[in-house]
């Protein structure tokens, strides 16, 4: 899936089956998304409901095209683990970044292609008073487990690939014999 920012100075490339599609509803999102989208021709980022609308997808499926060198990181607060990644070129935001993570959140609207489906809604507690949820997925106050399971499952895989990685390699041995791990 290939994911642009609104001029296309920057592009990346998410392969494969994403973790997850889910919009957030917490207090952070959706500061970060009002001081985004106040960039100057800075995209919208919310929406009507006040939820912010992410692909999931592992560290290493995403491949970047051109542009990084555009890319500039956003923060809430100064040391906050979780960053937001803009694109300098048009202040369009790409992707937000859990730092001890092994996943990045796609901004859905940065994506192309058909888009998957919503499949949660997080952190609901924190939706704008005045706000409907849409009824298209399943909404939770905090953190499902099944939410925790699929970045765990995502996480295990990715050390599967890493282990599968290895296991065909030839080393030498500090004796000089060469063994198949």
């Amino acid at each position: 899936m290939l994911a642009r920012c609104s001029c296309g100075r920057v592009e990346f490339e998410a392969k494969g089956k994403p973790i997850l599609a889910s919009a957030c509803y917490c207090d952070d999102c959706q500061k970060a998304s009002r001081q985004l989208e106040a960039l100057p021709g800075a995209p919208r980022l919310l929406g009507e409901d006040g939820g912010t609308s992410y692909v999931l997808y592992r560290k290493d499926r995403l491949v970047f095209l051109k542009g990084r060198e555009l890319l500039q990181d956003h923060r809430v607060e100064g040391e906050a683990f979780t960053k937001r990644v803009v694109a300098s070129c048009c202040n369009s935001a790409m992707y937000l970044e859990y730092e001890k993570g092994h996943w990045y959140s796609l901004f859905r609207d940065r994506l192309a292609g058909p888009l998957p489906a919503v499949e949660m809604r997080l952190q609901t507690r924190f939706k704008p008073e005045a706000a409907t949820l849409p009824k298209d997925a399943p909404a939770f106050k905090a953190f499902p487990p099944r939410f925790i399971l699929r970045l765990l499952w995502a996480r295990l895989a990715m050390l599967g690939t890493a282990i599968a990685g290895t296991t065909n390699r030839r080393y030498t041995s500090k004796r000089g014999d060469t063994d198949a791990t």
